[in-house]
């Protein structure tokens, strides 16, 4: 899985000096004023609407704009978030409240409009405003990324901008093709702060990703405290690659991350890697290997090496500590626990383990998820497989698309030399590997999930998922380099309709994403593939 980086119309006529007793002779003309810019034209936006009607000439956002809210709750609390965005660049109060009325921004939750589903929105503006409807809170936020977008990309900026706030004319109505729409952060190889997990979170959230996945451990680090078994966050998660100090998150910062994922309507999928991947537990609990002997703490980046004792009754009653203490604390119906590159685990005691491990996780009243190796063992009914392999791998391909017939699993396609964020863009890129090959942002595009494996059963692929494993990365800015621009398009092929999977239409939106991010101070990778806007 590893080794795992307008055309502005111009005015004609002359302003005349009146001369009413004075002589006009030697008045210089007023200058005159700039044109306003045309709005982006409706649904140039990324992920691409499943249908966009363009009609009228839209609504301008100004200082008498309120955002409409109704009564409810949910809608009031997504009007706080588009207010947060909105008020530093305008400058405008923008007000959330509960009055009714015809003009402003118009949040509203419908319950009983079941063509919207439990993520869409229909958006519709006029000169009158907009306004954004939904079935759930879910679809009322993505509805206002799209609001988002559809503004000049100052909007995104903490200070006030020149404006105006234009938004096209017309009607969007939306709704995702997949219902698991992720991205992962490895925490493990380097460790990332709640508040840089958050700033992620932030970005995910304008392309409505929907999934966090923390991969939580691994040989370089143990990342969560677990109070049954102390030492595998004190110890377990005291270095990373290249001998750094660490860290790992409190019950209550994973509370806090939670917290906030749940406010950008994220589920979060809690990952720990066995019966592989397990050196920094290893090395915390001595009696956790079949020796009884404790290896060092490991710093490097391969892989393979180590594994979980199959035999010790003690290694159960860890798995039962540890998952049953992180399924206490999350609200989410998945839990990962790996299941890649056991090498050092045969397989019959690789298929042995994993059934008590799939148990354990349904004990808990949860949804095991595993890497797609877990479809060599005998995945649980109704599991999820994640396949990392790529493209050339047919025989691994082959025994995903059969457990989803034998055993009905579910499907998330990650493929390393399409969805890993991590991998390489040309040769000369400094950061990330490139065991699955060079990934530019057309291959990264240019494929489709739902057809990716042959004889799948039918409805089986769920969804998409862009990871991104850290040995080489350190900072939120190593991670933004790499994730954009490959994350919008990982993002689109999981929300937008097959038909809307076009390479020329979608290079051409995503050049006008490059002063957007910008704007949000992330520092992307300026891809010779696309024609970037000029910011």
């Amino acid at each position: 899985m590893r080794h795992r980086r307008t055309i502005p119309r111009l005015l004609a006529p002359l302003l005349l000096v009146a001369a009413v007793g004075v002589s006009g002779v030697g008045a210089a003309p007023a200058p005159e004023a700039a044109p306003a810019p045309a709005p982006r034209p409706l649904g140039q936006v990324v992920p691409a609407p499943a249908s966009v009607a363009a009609s009228g000439p839209g609504y301008t956002i100004t200082p008498r704009t309120a955002i409409r809210v109704g009564h409810q709750a949910d809608a009031k609390k997504v009007g706080d978030a588009l207010a947060k965005v909105l008020r530093p660049s305008t400058g405008f109060a923008l007000p959330v409240t509960a009055s009714d009325g015809r003009d402003g921004i118009r949040l509203k939750l419908k319950h009983r409009d079941a063509s919207l589903g439990e993520e869409g929105y229909k958006l519709e503006s006029d000169r009158h405003g907009v306004t954004v409807t939904a079935r759930r809170p879910a679809g009322l936020f993505h509805g206002i990324q799209t609001l988002r977008q559809q503004l000049p990309a100052s909007v995104e900026r903490t200070t006030r901008q020149p404006g105006p706030w234009r938004i096209a004319g017309g009607t969007i109505k939306d709704v995702p093709r997949f219902g698991y729409r992720g991205a992962m952060v490895d925490v493990s190889r380097h460790f990332f702060a709640v508040g840089q997990l958050k700033r992620y979170m932030d970005q995910l959230a304008l392309y409505k990703i929907n999934r966090l996945h923390l991969h939580l451990s691994d040989d370089q680090g143990w990342r969560i405290a677990v109070d049954s078994w102390p030492r595998l966050a004190t110890y377990g998660g005291s270095t990373q690659v290249g001998g750094g100090p660490g860290g790992y998150y409190t019950k209550a910062q994973y509370k806090e991350i939670l917290r906030y994922a749940a406010d950008r309507h994220m589920e979060v999928i809690p990952e720990i890697d066995v019966p592989g991947h397990t050196n920094a537990a290893l090395a915390s609990y001595a009696e956790l290997n079949c020796d009884g002997v404790a290896p060092p703490l490991y710093t490097g980046i391969e892989v393979g090496f180590s594994s979980l004792c199959v035999d010790k009754p003690l290694t159960y009653k860890f798995l039962d500590d540890v998952i049953g203490e992180i399924a206490r604390m999350t609200p989410g119906q998945v839990i990962h626990i790996g299941g890649d590159e056991a090498h050092a685990t045969p397989h019959e005691d690789y298929a042995k383990f994993m059934a008590r491990a799939q148990a354990i996780v349904g004990k808990y009243g949860k949804t095991v998820m595993g890497w797609h190796q877990l479809a060599t063992a005998d995945p649980a009914p109704g599991s999820v497989l994640q396949y990392w392999g790529t493209d050339k791998e047919a025989g691994e391909r082959k025994k995903v698309a059969d457990a989803t017939h034998r055993n009905g699993a579910k499907v998330v396609v990650s493929p390393a030399d399409r969805s890993y964020l991590d991998m390489k863009y040309t040769k000369d890129t400094s950061l990330g590997l490139k065991w699955a090959g060079l990934v530019e942002v057309q291959k990264s595009y240019d494929w489709n999930p739902g057809a990716y494996f042959e004889n799948a059963a039918p409805g089986s692929v769920i969804g998409v998922e862009a990871p991104v494993w850290s040995e080489t990365l350190k900072t939120s800015a190593d991670i933004e380099y790499m994730a954009f621009p490959r994350l919008p398009g990982i993002a689109e092929l999981g929300w937008s309709p097959e038909s809307a999977h076009n390479w020329e239409g979608y290079r051409t939106r995503l050049a006008q994403q490059g002063p957007r991010l910008t704007a949000l101070g992330i520092d992307f990778y300026r891809s010779p593939q696309v024609p970037w806007a000029k910011e």
